[in-house]
């Protein structure tokens, strides 16, 4: 799956609740998952990180979609001239 679908799935099925919920408490939730995915990291099981890396890039997806950014743009840095 390319990003720009990613994001597009994330709109298609959450958008207008995100919106909703509002920019805020999309990055509370994103760093949430972050946690939770750092915990799989260190205990969890194979299929609990594979769990939180899904949540992690489906939060950061709303994120994006919510700034009227892309995940692409952003990540094309690493191709043309990484930090």
């Amino acid at each position: 799956m390319e990003l720009s679908d990613l994001q597009t799935l994330m709109e298609r099925l959450y958008g207008a609740a995100d919106r909703d919920r509002g920019i805020p408490s999309t990055v509370a939730w994103l760093c949430e998952e972050l946690g939770e995915l750092a915990q799989a990291v260190r205990k969890g099981t194979v299929d609990e990180q594979l769990h939180e890396l899904g949540d992690v890039l489906a939060w950061l997806a709303s994120l994006a979609n919510q700034l009227g950014l892309s995940l692409e743009d952003a990540v094309a840095r690493y191709v043309t001239n990484p930090p």
